[in-house]
């Protein structure tokens, strides 16, 4: 047992920073959090500072580490994972950024993705990089930048500037410059990475106008990419492990078999199947994307990601003013016995898989004189669910099997009255862990495997445990007459859309 040395875990998300440092069993021995700031230039833009980004980072992981009292020496290797696709670019001498962080959630280049479908680019990208073509993902940032930063495209030609998703980013601010690195699971979320032959495409590149000389190298998921020469340690420590945040939690989740599933409730929803050795190019407008590479085997899954669904509770909160804190959703919703056939398609930035619609805007449907505020937060909370059930139903297709159980995390998870309607809409079993913190734990494992902190995938399996168990309880009349409201509420949300 390593009693006096632990793994720290970089978890960078899009609304704050965190550091959490796990010990030998898996448990959390310290964490801390610091939120940053969220840039809104104008609307459908979103975007941070990079440098911000760092400092917040770097000052959890000092707090981190001094609320227990240790330093670097104590520390056995570094795991990162993060907000995946943002895109950061920087010049590669004095390491300073050319424009703020553009945000995955950011929809500038909306209109450039329509051209690229009308240009008949979609199936080629698509067999590719398993991706559809969407402002999501970080070609189209990338681009942008190059097209409207002044100097920047010649600068980018001349071989002066760098790209990195964050990880990137914090590999970079790390090692001084040293590394220029990314894995191989956020690698294939910027739609320049072909899954198949696991390389940077030409035929991408050069399609988005992007030198091949701005990009980092390709590495696996779990081996040592370099050490820290930053005065945050007292020691220079292995960064080990690095995965886009959904990944690693697939992997905290230890959903290593092929066909299991984690679902992660955060700002957004991003449900992950374990699809093994090989990618399901789908058929049902769900993402193709890699999982995790280890000791030269790489694991692919297919994603559905949802844009809204913890952000629908901040709306009920901000927006409406319905509840105070986010804390109340569940109490306001459970005090009513159903919705009272309200249904909320919480579209309030896009429709994402399976529709992929984003010109979709939010709508709630079924309002009568009848209709509380009540019945609206459990409308909310029940489109959740729904929106789940959708990407679940289009991955069972593709993957050709039927699902067996959900793992949950995300902090939406710990809301109970939602996890039972997930579990009754679905049919099937909804596992929550003991330890929720599934991402960053994932990102440890990560590069504890590799630093040979924990012996192997049977010595970390020894410690996953299950905090609950949700079965399904409702009739099933009652479930297939909710699904039907729901898909005609999904019906009208898009015929609306296509009509504005």
């Amino acid at each position: 047992m390593n009693t006096d040395r632990y793994i720290l875990a970089l978890d960078q998300g899009t609304s704050s920073s965190r550091a959490i440092i796990f010990d030998a069993r898996g448990a959390v021995a310290a964490s801390a959090q610091k939120e940053f700031t969220q840039i809104f230039p104008e609307p459908g833009r979103v975007e941070h500072n990079p440098q911000e980004i760092w400092s917040s980072q770097a000052s959890v992981i000092a707090e981190a580490m001094a609320s227990i009292g240790i330093n670097g020496r104590n520390i056995a290797g570094i795991g990162i994972t993060n907000q995946r696709e943002t895109v950061i670019v920087w010049d590669a001498e004095s390491g300073m950024p050319v424009y703020n962080a553009i945000v995955w959630q950011d929809r500038r280049t909306s209109g450039y993705c329509d051209f690229l479908k009308d240009s008949g680019k979609a199936e080629m990208i698509r067999q590719k990089t398993g991706l559809v073509i969407d402002a999501y993902f970080s070609a189209t940032k990338i681009r942008w930048i190059l097209e409207n930063v002044a100097g920047a495209r010649e600068k980018a030609e001349r071989g002066e500037l760098r790209f990195g998703t964050v990880d990137t980013w914090l590999i970079w601010m790390l090692t001084r410059g040293e590394v220029h690195a990314t894995d191989v699971s956020n690698a294939s979320r910027t739609m320049l990475f072909n899954i198949h032959n696991l390389a940077w495409d030409a035929e991408l590149l050069e399609l988005f106008g992007i030198p091949e000389s701005m990009l980092p190298q390709v590495k696996s998921s779990s081996e040592v990419y370099g050490y820290t020469k930053t005065t945050l340690f007292a020691h220079h420590v292995p960064i080990a492990g690095v995965a886009g945040d959904q990944q690693a939690a697939l992997f905290g989740q230890l959903c290593v078999e092929p066909g299991s599933v984690k679902n992660t409730y955060g700002t957004g929803c991003f449900l992950l199947m374990n699809s093994g050795d090989k990618p399901i190019i789908s058929s049902n407008n769900l993402l193709a994307t890699v999982a995790w590479e280890i000791g030269g085997k790489v694991t692919y899954a297919l994603e559905g990601s949802i844009f809204v669904a913890g952000s629908v509770v901040q709306w009920l909160r901000d927006g409406l003013g319905i509840i105070r804190s986010s804390s109340e959703v569940e109490e306001l919703a459970a005090s009513v016995p159903d919705s009272g056939g309200v249904y909320f398609v919480p579209a309030l930035t896009g429709l994402g898989a399976p529709y992929w619609d984003q010109y979709a805007r939010g709508g709630i449907y079924g309002l009568s004189r009848g209709t509380t505020a009540a019945h609206i937060a459990r409308a909310a909370l029940e489109g959740i669910a729904f929106q789940t059930m959708d990407i679940v139903n289009a991955m069972q297709k593709d993957a050709g099997v039927a699902l067996r159980e959900l793992k949950v995390d995300g902090g939406a998870s710990g809301n109970n009255l939602l996890m039972q309607f997930q579990a009754d809409i679905l049919g099937t079993e909804v596992i929550r862990p003991k330890v929720t913190e599934t991402t960053a734990l994932g990102a440890a494992y990560l590069a504890g495997i590799a630093v040979g902190y924990w012996k192997d995938m049977d010595h970390i399996r020894e410690q996953w445990q299950a905090d609950r168990r949700f079965l399904p309880s409702a009739s099933k009349d009652c479930m297939d007459r909710a699904k039907a409201g729901w898909a005609e509420a999904v019906r009208r949300t898009i015929l609306s859309s296509s009509s504005q």
